[in-house]
């Protein structure tokens, strides 16, 4: 047996041994990978729930239902408030933690409501080297994360989400609208509109597997993959883009030649600590 099927196979077991569960299903690759591996091992004992707010990106709620469609699993949309939160809305460097407090906190209650257990999330062992406050707003809640657990990786999961046929396997990360907004600058409803209208254009052209663009003020700081960055540069794209950008609002368009990093605004965390 080799490590990774050693690790799916305790991923079963850990699953076997939670004998029913509600899942946060955001219709990603590491969440459908543990929609799947739930629904194979548990049957008619799983429920998956996506938690909708502006925060998160269109295209995303509708890759939910199909994908849980597909799995034929029952699936429940909720309505998630953050952006009601005054602390949230501020952008500290814990907005994460806010806002899981808030999303976690309402899949905990339906799944007491339907005498449910256990609530999981797709968290992986890779999530542990970013930051990520929401980790411990989900500890606090009793959420489990049965990928990390079994520890399984990013390159794990896509993998067997391969070998198991889930059209998910190579699909882009997408995290939430709120996370291209530097900290401390309001997060709005406005913002995220514009942010995920933008990213959907640019995604249609085509250009890059991965897109984000971060928005700072008046302008649009668009990050891609090292390797295709020439071709935001080529004069009809360059024009398109920054055409339908300004539609939206920003006044300048900007193309960051570093390339997309993920969780590339926690820099100013790291600095911070730096000059302590």
């Amino acid at each position: 047996m080799t490590e990774i099927s050693a690790r799916y196979e305790h991923l079963q077991n850990i699953l076997q041994d939670m004998q029913e569960v509600l899942i946060a299903f955001s219709g990603g690759t590491d969440s459908t990978f543990l929609l799947k591996a739930a629904r194979d091992v548990l049957g008619d004992k799983v429920m998956a729930v996506t938690a909708l707010s502006e925060t998160m990106p269109e295209h995303e709620k509708a890759d939910a239902d199909v994908f849980a469609q597909e799995l034929k699993v029952k699936h429940v949309f909720i309505n998630s408030n953050e952006l009601e939160d005054p602390d949230f809305i501020k952008n500290p460097l814990d907005k994460c933690y806010i806002c899981k407090k808030i999303k976690f906190g309402g899949l905990v209650r339906m799944a007491e409501s339907k005498n449910i257990a256990w609530v999981a999330d797709g968290e992986n062992i890779d999530d542990a080297k970013d930051y990520r406050p929401g980790s411990l707003a989900a500890r606090e809640l009793g959420i489990r994360s049965p990928l990390r657990e079994a520890g399984l990786t990013k390159s794990d999961i896509r993998l067997l989400s391969k070998e198991l046929e889930l059209p998910t396997w190579n699909k882009p990360a997408y995290a939430c609208l709120a996370s291209r907004i530097p900290y401390h600058q309001p997060i709005t409803a406005e913002k995220l509109r514009q942010i995920d209208k933008a990213e959907a254009f640019i995604r249609k052209l085509n250009l890059s597997f991965q897109v984000r663009v971060r928005h700072e003020g008046d302008t649009a700081r668009i990050e891609a993959g090292n390797e295709d960055i020439g071709r935001f540069t080529e004069h009809n794209v360059r024009n398109s883009i920054v055409s339908y950008l300004k539609s939206l609002g920003f006044k300048f368009i900007a193309l960051d030649l570093e390339g997309y990093s993920t969780g590339s605004l926690n820099r100013v965390i790291s600095s911070k600590k730096e000059e302590k």
